[in-house]
């Protein structure tokens, strides 16, 4: 079905294109989520990523890849807004909302320490953390959505896991700043 649809907005159809994006923008939307940790600025990333997919779809040489295809766009497109936005901060929520205690808890201050960490990778090695871990995409997978070799996205998410790893142990180690009450 998805292929249909592609090859006919290739051809122009712009309604077959419309249901193509209709079904893609959720998952395009979280993915720049994710990444980006703004809403406003995944909303920007998502549109431009659909507006590339429309003008550039006559290339897209293999309709079957048009996932990967959007998922790569989005990924280039959350890199682009991050960019432009000097002193953003792009961070990734890795614990889902479903993994919080009865109480409502859900370990804050981990997911916190987790998004500190997230925020000193580079967009190349959140996005291959985001699509594997959070999108559930195999590595084989994650280096055909971003057009990367399998070995760069194993050594990315290597690397991505290395540097997170270190930075909750470092920040484990920082000592309590808060300021001391008096009485």
């Amino acid at each position: 079905m998805t292929r249909a649809l592609v090859e006919q907005a290739q051809a122009g159809d712009r309604d077959a294109f419309a249901r193509l994006a209709a079904d893609a923008v959720d998952r395009l939307y979280r993915t720049a989520w994710r990444i980006l940790r703004d809403a406003d600025a995944a909303h920007d990333a998502t549109q431009q990523a659909l507006m590339e997919a429309w003008r550039d779809l006559p290339s897209l040489r293999d309709p079957d890849r048009w996932e990967a295809w959007t998922y790569r766009l989005v990924v280039h497109a959350a890199s682009r807004t991050q960019r432009r936005e000097r002193g953003f901060t792009a961070r990734v929520h890795l614990l889902a909302p479903d993994s919080e205690t009865p109480d409502g808890s859900a370990a804050l201050s981990d997911r916190d320490a987790l998004d500190r960490a997230f925020r000193t990778l580079p967009v190349e090695q959140r996005a291959v953390v985001v699509l594997h871990h959070v999108q559930g995409l195999s590595l084989e997978e994650v280096a055909r959505a971003l057009g990367i070799p399998a070995g760069t996205a194993r050594s990315r998410l290597h690397v991505a896991t290395r540097r997170l790893r270190a930075a909750l142990t470092a920040d484990d180690r920082l000592p309590d700043l808060a300021p001391e009450t008096r009485p």
